[in-house]
């Protein structure tokens, strides 16, 4: 119930409410604490992480500083074949045939999220919601924010900098980003 009443806010190019995403994120984060994690998209407002805070220890907070625009043409370029998963996006890594699934031919979808006008709904909401997140975690001193808008060079700087806050994980598992 609770998943289907995060995405009619997420359809619509809203940020889910506080106190469900907390609700949903503090539920899931519970018997973490013997092992190193890593959250993507959450906290997104100064009161996540203010509750986030009072549950956990946050050592690090990684901030990809991507452009809005690349952001929207990458979100805006991604088609997914529904019942596998897959994922094209048109610019990078097309299917072979324009709306078609590479594997079975079945017709790609976009999904709610990722149309146009949803996708600027987002990035408003971001502006005005998540900025100050940063600054919340700027002044406690954890932040580390990695500038650019290709991934392939971006992370190897995030990789590296990982790498110096869980140094046992790289020895354990190699050179291999996971």
């Amino acid at each position: 119930e609770v998943g289907i009443l995060a995405k009619s806010y997420i359809d619509q190019g809203q940020l889910i409410p506080d106190d469900i995403m907390t609700q949903l994120m503090l539920n899931e984060i519970k018997g973490l604490d013997q092992h190193n994690w890593l959250l993507d998209g959450f906290p997104r407002t100064v009161a996540q992480a203010e509750a986030l805070d009072k549950e956990c220890h946050i050592d690090t907070v990684i901030d990809l500083d991507v452009p809005f625009e690349t952001i929207k043409c990458r979100l805006t370029a991604r088609w997914i074949h529904p019942a596998s998963g897959r994922v094209y996006n048109l610019e990078f890594s097309p299917p072979k045939v324009q709306g078609i699934d590479d594997v079975t031919g079945e017709p790609l979808v976009q999904r709610d999220d990722d149309k146009p006008e949803t996708v600027s709904k987002r990035l408003q909401a971001y502006d005005a919601q998540t900025k100050p997140v940063l600054q919340y975690y700027r002044k406690k001193g954890l932040l580390k924010s990695f500038s650019g808008t290709e991934t392939n060079k971006i992370w190897p700087h995030i990789y590296a900098f990982l790498q110096t806050k869980l140094p046992d994980v790289s020895q354990r598992n190699g050179a291999i980003p996971r």
